[in-house]
């Protein structure tokens, strides 16, 4: 080695080491994701009619309880109006019984009338005032149809679809909106190869931005997974913070642990790019070489070199500048 080079190694040759030893090191399988509403939940209407009003569309957010339709039955109303018209009429016919049962009382006490002719006054009275009672409660009955012409949100949350449209005709229990709710989630499904790799608590990393956020890829953990094999395929619940529901069943590339292997793993301030070639400084009785690498995943805790190192090199810590000699 020249006196050139040499002296251009000297700065380097007290810098930090670190002696190389195979470590475990996580293999990551890619697969995709699925962002998944944790409840989905229809909002049905519970009245048949015609669609008067719709006041919620695709991507909207709203609380529960709120109301997203109204719904009207015409034959509603002329039945309501039918029930009116007889309580106006028994209403007349019971005041004319009162009256009635007033003057027998009276007559009662002067002794003109007779006892059983005021009981089936009393009767009579009692019958008009039981089918008023009825008249009343089967007009409750309609109003109550007609309130439950409102459609509520169930849950609060994003709503994922309207298959509806104004004026249009719904039958009971037909869905007016669906609504997604109570935060979000990411689905996995697996080939069954990596049931046995899959726990409750392993993390998950997502790569890429997370659908409908602008965060640069996440961790999750899993919090599910699921006993039934369907298709060859395990199903897992990943939990991530902060994830957005503005599209849901969306997918999302993922990786999460397949296994382990033995690996060597250096800092990534270890390595300096030059001429697009990847280098790694180390230590060696003639002073400090530069060994050409190849790097592969990027973890928490270093790179791990897949050809140009073997365990028992002392690596430079930090990389060396320009004038170290190549190997």
């Amino acid at each position: 080695m020249s006196a050139l080079v040499l002296m251009s190694l000297w700065g380097v040759a007290s810098a930090e080491t670190l002696e190389l030893a195979p470590q475990k090191v996580t293999d990551w399988k890619a697969v995709y994701g699925r962002v998944e509403a944790r409840d989905r939940i229809p909002a049905r209407a519970r009245l048949g009619g015609t669609l008067v009003e719709l006041t919620v569309q695709e991507g909207d957010t709203v609380a529960a309880g709120q109301p997203l339709a109204r719904i009207v039955d015409e034959k509603l109303n002329f039945q309501l109006a039918s029930l009116q018209s007889q309580e106006a009429a028994l209403k007349a016919q019971l005041a004319n019984a009162e009256t009635d049962l007033k003057r027998g009382e009276d007559l009662r006490q002067q002794g003109v009338t007779t006892q059983q002719r005021l009981d089936a006054l009393r009767t009579q009275v009692d019958v008009l005032r039981g089918q008023l009672a009825a008249l009343v409660a089967q007009a409750d009955v309609v109003l109550q149809q007609q309130a439950e012409g409102s459609v509520l949100a169930p849950v609060g949350g994003r709503v994922l679809d309207v298959p509806v449209a104004r004026g249009a005709v719904l039958m009971p229990g037909e869905a007016v909106a669906t609504l997604g709710g109570g935060g979000t989630f990411l689905r996995l499904a697996v080939p069954e190869r990596h049931a046995q790799g899959l726990q409750e608590g392993d993390p998950i990393f997502i790569d890429g931005a997370l659908a409908g956020s602008a965060q640069d890829g996440a961790e999750g953990r899993i919090v599910k997974v699921y006993p039934l094999i369907e298709g060859g395929r395990v199903v897992a619940d990943v939990d991530v913070p902060g994830l957005s529901d503005r599209f849901v069943d969306a997918r999302v590339l993922v990786r999460l642990p397949s296994g382990q292997h033995d690996a060597l793993v250096v800092p990534a301030s270890a390595i300096v790019t030059r001429n697009g070639l990847d280098f790694v400084g180390v230590e060696t009785p003639q002073g400090v070489m530069l060994r050409a690498v190849v790097p592969g995943q990027h973890m928490p805790d270093g790179v791990e070199i897949l050809t140009g190192l073997q365990a028992g090199d002392k690596v430079l810590v930090q990389a060396p500048e320009a004038g170290a000699a190549h190997e």
